[in-house]
């Protein structure tokens, strides 16, 4: 499968996903309403989700690494 190029557009909506209150939550808590809301529709609706997943590599759902509660770069 061939990756698509990370765009500065993509830059931006994945920093609103990441700054997103409802996302921020999920990440954290890892259950209830919200995460379930955020895992079935995260990237078939929300841009910010979608641009998540391709700039982080990871969906918008799964928690961070790390303590400082910013996503890690491998």
């Amino acid at each position: 499968m061939k990756k698509e190029a990370i765009t500065e557009k993509d830059r931006i909506w994945a920093k609103k996903c990441l700054n997103c209150f409802l996302c921020k939550r999920v990440r954290q808590k890892q259950r209830g309403l919200a995460f379930w809301l955020v895992k079935k529709l995260e990237s078939g609706i929300c841009p910010a989700c979608k641009a998540y997943e391709k700039v982080y590599n990871r969906k918008a759902h799964e928690p961070l690494q790390g303590t400082d509660n910013t996503p890690s770069t491998k």
